[in-house]
């Protein structure tokens, strides 16, 4: 049965046959080395750094790589549209009647022109202008929303090396405000290989406050436990290594694309059930001795993520090898 799916960002692919589910799948673990060729500028303007402008230009350093499907009559499987409609006009309305409207009572909206934002664009959607200097530590991530490559303009290279050099010599990062998608950001710039990024942070006020998270009540905690546990966090730590882990299941959401379109069942995966804990210590002892295996089986386990997705990988790439050699 020939259907739809997507990439997001958006690929849409009409799926007629089985080499090509495998050549999305292909594609999906390999678009990001290929993006690296495609990439384009969010935002031109100039890092203010005292009495020193530098220009720049900013590019999305990290994006989500997920599938998503389209919305399917099932009925006749064509893929249907979305239209908009005004209940007071009883009829369906082109895009180009559409304007932005912010309530200003329950029935009533003031209604906001594109030129009407770009008379208020801040000062920094051109210019972002460094405002303090801090320690990193001093961030809490919880504050760090997108980030970005800061990449210097031919006349600002000089500059843009100089100030490189002394916040990585000082080991702080910038604060600055950047206007970008019609709003004003908080960011912080920091060294980054040989090079500047650029993170939008959330403001204050939009950092939330989670009662049932503060609220808790302390728990008295014993001794042992508190050390078996310190001893379970050593065994465990490891150098993080990004490469090291991947979306497994975005590609079995792919192999499920792939089982439906050859009419095979798909095999759910079978839940994990989890003995309530009523010994700590003892829970905390048999992790332990798990962690403590000998080296030569936990390198193996470390390294089965990556090898995982070679295998599978070269198990998609063969398949359809395999088929056409069958037939």
């Amino acid at each position: 049965m020939a259907g739809a799916v997507r990439l997001n960002p958006p690929i849409d692919v009409n799926i007629t046959s089985t080499g090509q589910i495998h050549n999305l799948i292909d594609h999906f673990y390999t678009r990001e080395r290929l993006s690296n060729a495609m990439a384009s500028t969010v935002w031109k303007g100039y890092i203010s750094f005292g009495l020193i402008s530098i220009p720049v230009r900013l590019y999305a350093a990290a994006r989500d790589e997920r599938v998503s499907f389209h919305q399917i009559h099932r009925v006749c499987g064509t893929r249907v549209k979305q239209q908009l409609y005004c209940p007071t006009c009883e009829r369906v309305v082109e895009r180009s009647e559409i304007a932005k409207g912010y309530p200003s009572d329950k029935d009533h909206f003031a209604l906001i022109d594109d030129e009407d934002l770009k008379k208020i664009a801040p000062a920094s959607s051109e210019t972002m202008e460094i405002q303090q200097f801090v320690a990193a530590p001093e961030i809490d991530p919880v504050y760090f929303d997108a980030s970005y490559y800061a990449a210097p303009e031919e006349p600002g290279r000089r500059a843009y090396q100089l100030l490189v050099e002394a916040m990585r010599n000082k080991q702080q990062v910038a604060i600055a405000r950047i206007g970008m998608h019609q709003r004003e950001y908080l960011a912080a710039i920091r060294p980054y290989q040989k090079g500047l990024m650029l993170h939008t942070l959330y403001y204050a006020n939009e950092v939330r406050t989670v009662a049932e998270f503060n609220g808790s009540e302390t728990v008295e905690l014993n001794v042992k436990e508190v050390q078996m546990a310190e001893k379970l966090v050593e065994a465990l730590s490891a150098p993080f290594n990004a490469a090291a882990f991947e979306d497994d299941y975005q590609k079995k959401v792919l192999e499920l694309v792939e089982s439906k379109t050859e009419g095979r069942e798909v095999a759910g995966t079978p839940p994990k059930r989890r003995a309530p804990v009523i010994d700590m210590m003892e829970a905390l002892q048999r992790s332990l001795s798990a962690a403590r295996q000998p080296k030569h089986e936990a390198g193996e386990l470390s390294k089965k993520p990556a090898a995982k997705a070679v295998q599978a990988q070269s198990a998609i790439a063969e398949a359809p090898k395999k088929r056409r050699a069958a037939h």
